[in-house]
């Protein structure tokens, strides 16, 4: 492989939605930089890949980057991946992928699947655009600021949340954009449990009842009327 930066998209839950370029460029590289390399190092067993592998996380993702540069001008070719999904989408990479466009690297990805866009296709909301806004802030002005921002907009609006936080979430967008809006909630995508409910805010609270709520969940807002 030609020395550089790989970006490869990893299945958001099913190991099945792996694809072969991106098999074969984890193989092919000389060093792949994680997430966490304890969710890497699964996924490497499951197609039999033996690449060395290093943690690069939000923590130590500033240190790594001269690293990695250094390594990639030395003609290794360097594959970056993140827990599931593409790296840089509300995940660890954006500074690493800017450190090496700096410093005039090659660049390229063997895309994957995101949990966003995945879950935009099966709301049925998508199809003139949309806003993306990751992981809202954890303090609730911050979080009613931004909702109030979204409100109005003639594009739906995918949020990530944590399980734990989604059910105030809902309670927050029925507050600043009335009952009556409609919002679609995908959880464990892909994986065994997989979950899409849809209705007003209160509609989903109600299907969840009193169970606790657990896996990954993505928001997605309906557009303004």
């Amino acid at each position: 492989m030609d020395a550089g930066l790989y970006i490869v998209g990893t299945p958001i839950g099913h190991l099945g939605d792996m694809t072969s370029r991106g098999i074969e460029t984890l193989q092919g590289a000389s060093l792949i930089i994680a997430e966490d390399t304890r969710t890497t190092r699964n996924l490497l067993t499951h197609f039999g890949i033996k690449t060395c592998c290093i943690s690069c996380h939000k923590f130590n993702e500033a240190r790594r980057c001269g690293e990695i540069i250094e390594r990639i001008k030395n003609g290794e070719a360097v594959a970056m991946v993140t827990d599931s999904g593409m790296p840089c989408i509300s995940d660890p990479g954006a500074r690493i992928v800017a450190a090496c466009r700096t410093a005039g690297v090659m660049i390229t990805s063997a895309p994957g699947p995101t949990a966003a866009t995945t879950a935009l296709a099966l709301s049925g909301f998508g199809g003139h655009g949309f806003l993306f806004a990751g992981f809202l802030a954890r303090k609730s002005g911050a979080r009613r600021r931004t909702l109030e921002q979204c409100a109005a907009l003639p594009v739906p609006v995918i949020l990530y949340e944590s399980p734990y936080r989604l059910l105030t979430l809902l309670e927050e967008i029925e507050t600043v954009m009335g009952p009556d809006r409609s919002v679609f909630v995908a959880r464990e995508l892909t994986k065994k449990f997989e979950e899409l409910l849809s209705g007003t805010p209160e509609q989903i609270r109600r299907q969840f009842g009193e169970r606790t709520v657990k896996g990954e969940c993505v928001v997605i807002i309906d557009s303004a009327e």
